[in-house]
């Protein structure tokens, strides 16, 4: 039997962003992610594809049996209408319409989506949902990406309290928490101090999470990704 084909999306850089690249190369774009999640899909069953930011988001959707949409900078905040209150980290509007495009195609299909820190927050905005801009408390970056730095509570009922139990501990590297939570799903994660942390679709295979598993030494066995794989399949 062959492994669900799993998107994951990524990031776009240029050559001068990259260390010990050829200064002749410095204007060359690249698109890259980082390995912990195609590993995660991995130790799922399934078989990790990047997407290039250049593809036709409904083609990608065509080839894929799932999606995971990645962590990386904020989303610009016009697409849930407001104006920047943080220049924290610069935005990717190319990277933006990409995602956006992708669960566009996603709803019509529908395949299953797992959305990882701005991956909970871009299916969130895409939505309708918006963000809370600025969260400090909950930007541990000083941390290293295995620490364990707050609990979260699952609602019960819920399907990521089905995979996790009642309550977990999770790192935190993100700077803006979702806000107005987006049609058709329901926040089913918080954490003590009232961020939302979970969301779930009420009808679409669709969950998220603010934290990111993939990073965690639980990786090889964490349930998310095996949900992720089993839904694809």
């Amino acid at each position: 039997m062959k492994r669900p084909l799993i998107g994951i999306t990524g990031k776009r850089r240029f050559g001068r962003d990259l260390a010990g690249n050829w200064s002749s190369m410095s204007e060359n774009p690249a698109d890259i992610f980082w390995t912990n999640y195609a590993e995660g899909v991995l130790f799922g069953g399934g078989f990790p594809v990047f997407l290039s930011i250049d593809s036709d988001p409904i083609d990608a959707i065509d080839h894929l049996d799932g999606l995971l949409l990645t962590g990386g900078t904020d989303i610009e905040p016009k697409h849930y209408g407001e104006a920047s209150d943080t220049d924290l980290f610069p935005y990717e509007p190319i990277r933006d319409e990409f995602e956006f495009g992708l669960l566009d195609a996603v709803i019509k299909s529908p395949l299953p989506v797992l959305g990882i820190c701005r991956g909970h927050q871009v299916v969130n905005v895409h939505a309708g949902g918006s963000l809370n801009q600025h969260v400090p408390e909950h930007a541990s970056f000083d941390q290293t990406i295995t620490t364990k730095s707050h609990e979260v509570l699952l609602k019960d009922g819920s399907k990521l309290s089905d995979l996790y139990g009642p309550r977990c501990e999770v790192n935190s590297f993100h700077h803006q928490t979702v806000d107005r939570v987006g049609e058709g799903f329901e926040a089913t994660a918080h954490a003590q101090d009232g961020a939302i942390e979970g969301l779930e679709h009420s009808e679409l295979p669709i969950l998220s999470v603010q934290w990111h598993p993939e990073m965690l030494p639980t990786r090889p066995t964490d349930p998310i990704f095996s949900w992720l794989v089993k839904e694809a399949s």
